[in-house]
This record gives structure tokens, C-alpha cells and sequence, in this order.
């Protein structure tokens, strides 16, 4: 018998701390785009979901406390708060975007509703989640 994880830490780590549908549909939500930098697939960002409040604090892992992240803003951030974050991404990406912007941005973001069904439609027409997430694909 496989030994169970000891902690929380433990258990949730890789990809599988949450359903493929669920991290899909947070990713549509999210305009397939880092709710940081804007880094979408388009231009090959590596998406992850960041935890607003992280889940080394205690943070859940329901919709309202994740948002889509690329991988070098979720590096970047780490523990920090993210609204103390959110400046400094403005400072980095450097084309105009205000830390007020991207909080504002975060706060309607959270909000809207998932739409996990049709996250699971696109896994199925596609032929898997890393197929879906594919800006363009092969007819």
C-alpha cells in the first residue's frame, strides 16, 4: 500500500490538485492569460494557477482564491501578498499597466462564474487538457 501523504503540502503537489476541467475552465475565465503580465497562449506563456492567498497560508483551492498565472509571475510572486505583487508586475511588463489596474482586473476576475462543462467539452474535442489549451488546433 502506497504510503499517504503526511501534510497538506505533500498531497497537493504536481498537477493533480485539481481536476483538468476545473483548471481549464479557471484558464477560460481568465482569458487563457496571466492575470498579471497578460502573457497569454498565444504568445507560449506556460500557464499555472496561482493561489491569492497562498495555499502555504491556508489558502483554498475553490475558484475564488485561484487565478491563471504564467509560470515566471508565479515564481516571481511566491508567498508575497498579491496586491504588494501586482505593483511589481506593473513595474516589469512596463507598458502602461497600473498596479490599480491589474487589482481591479483580479477583483472582476474571481468573480465570474466557471463554466466547467464546457472546459469538459473541449478536453473531450480535442483529444486531452494540453490539446485544449492549443491557441490553433490541426483540423
Amino acid at each position: 500500500m502506497p504510503n499517504k501523504p503526511e501534510n497538506r503540502q505533500d498531497k497537493n503537489q504536481g498537477m493533480n490538485w485539481i481536476r483538468p476541467e476545473k483548471r481549464l475552465a479557471i484558464y477560460l475565465r481568465d482569458g487563457l492569460a496571466c492575470c498579471y503580465c497578460g502573457l497569454s497562449v498565444e504568445a507560449d506563456a506556460k500557464l499555472t494557477l496561482d493561489h491569492l492567498k497562498p495555499y502555504a497560508k491556508g489558502g483554498k483551492n475553490d475558484p475564488g482564491n485561484l487565478v491563471t498565472c504564467c509560470h515566471r509571475c508565479n515564481c516571481i510572486r511566491g508567498t508575497r501578498p498579491w496586491r504588494t505583487f501586482a505593483a511589481h508586475a506593473a513595474a516589469y511588463i512596463n507598458h502602461g499597466v497600473t498596479a490599480e489596474a491589474i487589482i481591479t482586473h483580479i477583483r472582476r476576475t474571481i468573480r465570474r462564474t466557471l463554466d466547467t462543462g464546457s472546459a469538459r467539452q473541449l478536453i473531450a474535442q480535442r483529444g486531452g487538457f494540453t490539446a485544449a489549451l492549443n491557441p490553433s488546433p490541426t483540423a
